[in-house]
């Protein structure tokens, strides 16, 4: 199987494998991904998920450029799509983490763009190489990668194709932890299972207010975080997560 799926305690996580291909992905290998997430987005009792690859030699190399094949239907479909992107947004309410072990490259660099959270080994190394074989990175690369480094570090990754280590890419904030690749999916549970506690309602707002505040004026943005902090107010959950503060126990919220 080239996706790996494994689900406990609220935690999705799917798992690249193709390990003798530096986890390189197949058309319909992508298309699962979408599925799984859009199904993941739908499940009431998954409430993070983790991409990663299989190995340690690579979280995704991009796209399987090394042979031929006949696709199967849905794989054919996805790439007659007028957007025939390999990677796509899966536009879905919930968090996904991106836990990059090895080579990110190209596609694979796109595929970690997607998420919210970026985790690394420090084996891990960053690319979009397209630029050196006159193409250009065609999944959101040019477009993701500005809005979250420094544009200057966009515009040298870009242009010049070269690949960045772990430690850079922390440095310049693609990346929020670095870890030794042992340590790697444990601190990605560690966050997961820390955004999984918290109220469902309030980390789907908090998604979409970080996701489209960026798209509008501030004074927009501010009156889009005031009326879901109003609509929050008088959920369920609310009112369990402050007599749970009162009481000093762990709040048990129903994403009500």
């Amino acid at each position: 199987m080239s996706l790996l799926v494994d689900a406990k305690n609220g935690i999705l996580i799917l798992t690249i494998n193709r390990p003798d291909a530096r986890n390189a992905l197949l058309p319909e290998t992508a298309e699962e991904i979408q599925s799984r997430l859009a199904a993941f987005d739908d499940n009431d009792n998954e409430r993070v998920a983790i991409i990663t690859g299989a190995g340690d030699k690579a979280f995704c190399a991009g796209a399987d450029l090394s042979q031929a094949r006949t696709l199967p239907p849905a794989a054919a479909a996805m790439l007659n799509r007028q957007d025939a992107s390999l990677i796509r947004n899966p536009g879905i309410s919930k968090p996904v983490i991106a836990a990059v072990n090895g080579y990110a490259l190209g596609g694979g660099c796109e595929l970690a763009l997607i998420c919210d959270i970026r985790i690394a080994s420090r084996n891990a190394s960053f690319a979009l190489p397209e630029v050196q074989i006159g193409t250009l990175p065609g999944s959101g690369g040019t477009q993701r990668l500005m809005r979250l480094i420094p544009p200057g570090y966009a515009y040298h990754m870009a242009l010049t194709g070269e690949r960045i280590s772990a430690e850079e890419a922390y440095r310049i904030g693609l990346v929020t932890r670095l870890v030794e690749p042992a340590e790697l999916m444990a601190e990605a549970m560690k966050i997961a299972q820390r955004i999984a506690a918290n109220a469902p309602l309030s980390v789907k707002a908090i998604k979409r207010l970080m996701a489209e505040g960026p798209n509008m004026p501030l004074a927009e943005g501010l009156r889009m975080e005031r009326g879901y902090f109003n609509l929050l107010r008088d959920t369920e959950d609310r009112a369990e997560g402050r007599k749970a503060f009162g009481a000093k126990r762990k709040p048990d919220f129903k994403g009500k």
